[in-house]
């Protein structure tokens, strides 16, 4: 991987990545895209955000109108204004005049729940990620078939997972090459299949190739791939149902990254397990680990959310802190190099303050930036966003263009 030391500019997608985003399935680190002119933007209000979500190089959220917006590189219509492969520098409507109660970006696709619990997905669909039985890419929202309600779905980088209404069972859809659907099986579903084990989840998440969530009785389960102990099962064995995280800890939510994984615990502590040669671990160290270790420095976390390479977390007093790679300011600290350096690429293995002062309520790490809202309903990103607000400081989310 060669060292990135500045800010991707804002560029349109070209078509040579289109078609290799759907089928580099197995690939590792992300191609971003090509330079090229930015779309002129003229921002109006900025919006007021409930929710934020960080996909790959695009970002979407659901305002406290519950409509959906979203920004950022348009690859395969994953923003679900009607369009395909240009960029988006300020949000815009994700079109259907749908109310959504909670967004979700992924690889290059984006699902959401309604405020009725009805699933709709739209972008990228090779690998029938859109869960509308079919594998045909859709601009704009189309309803999850299976006629199940949903109070919560996550996309991951070519799956999804959602948990059913009202009684909390998690189906996943999607690519299937390492059991990350969690159906017992490695053939890819174009509409939603029943994780085994009959659980109940508070929450799920979707990393590239694997799928972990919290049950009602707090236990932290993972399925799916394995090479690097993003399972935390103490192995390095891919598995196709959920196994439980090894401690017995109890974990009030789990956020799946690329290769590895984070977590809170009921008593606020964050742990982390899998890859960690970009300090995303955030225990001080590179090394990988096959079963969680805690995040040092002694936070009390709110929440994590993990990215390709990099972590968050809002502490219990609303403040925000990342660790791993920051070639690209996704780290919020000011700069696009790091306090350390890891295997040649500025990061850092442990958490450091976002800078700017900011309580955040709700954060979200995408590719290779972040995004979080403040308690007054404010949008800011940082790192590559693929829209205006980019940089390795918070910066706020424009209005929508006119």
């Amino acid at each position: 991987m060669r060292r990135l030391t500045r800010r991707l500019a804002p560029v349109l997608v070209p078509a040579i990545l289109v078609a290799a985003l759907g089928c580099r399935e197995d690939a590792e680190s992300p191609t971003a895209p090509e330079p090229g002119p930015a779309l002129a933007a003229t921002a109006t209000t900025a919006l007021a955000f409930q929710q934020v979500s960080g996909g790959w190089y695009f970002t979407c959220g659901v305002t406290t109108d519950h409509r959906a917006y979203c920004w950022g590189y348009n690859v395969f219509g994953a923003l679900g204004d009607g369009t395909s492969g240009n960029q988006r520098p300020a949000p815009v409507a994700v079109v259907g005049g749908l109310y959504f109660r909670q967004v979700s970006a992924g690889g290059t696709h984006s699902c959401g729940v309604t405020t009725d619990y009805h699933a709709y997905c739209w972008g990228g669909n090779a690998s029938g990620q859109l869960g509308d039985g079919t594998t045909t890419v859709r601009l704009t929202p189309v309803p999850v078939v299976g006629g199940l309600s949903f109070v919560q779905v996550v996309a991951g980088v070519y799956h999804t997972c959602g948990l059913s209404y009202p009684d909390r069972r998690a189906y996943c859809w999607g690519l299937n090459s390492y059991g990350q659907l969690g159906d017992g099986t490695a053939i890819a579903r174009p509409t939603p299949v029943a994780v085994l084990g009959g659980r109940q989840f508070r929450q799920v998440s979707g990393g590239q190739y694997h799928t972990c969530g919290v049950t009602t009785t707090s236990q932290a389960f993972c399925w799916g791939n394995n090479q690097r102990g993003e399972l935390g099962d103490s192995t390095t064995t891919a598995r196709s149902m959920p196994v439980p995280v090894t401690g017995g800890r109890q974990f009030r939510q789990v956020a799946a990254g690329w290769t590895f994984t984070c977590g809170v615990t009921t008593g606020d502590q964050a742990f982390c397990w899998g890859q960690g040669s970009y300090g995303q671990l955030g225990n001080g160290k590179t090394g990988r680990r096959l079963w969680p270790g805690p995040v040092v420095g002694g936070l009390s976390f709110r929440r994590v959310t993990t990215g390709w390479r990099h972590a968050c977390g809002e502490t219990t007093l609303s403040r925000a802190y990342c660790w791993g790679y920051n070639a690209i300011g996704q780290l919020g600290i000011g700069t696009s190099s790091g306090p350390e350096v890891c295997n040649t690429l500025y990061c850092s293995t442990k958490p450091v303050a976002v800078l700017g002062g900011l309580s955040f309520r709700q954060l979200s790490a995408g590719q290779v930036h972040t995004c979080g809202k403040t308690p007054a309903d404010v949008a800011y990103c940082w790192g590559d966003s693929g829209g205006s607000a980019s940089g390795t400081t918070p910066t706020p989310v424009p209005g929508p263009t006119e």
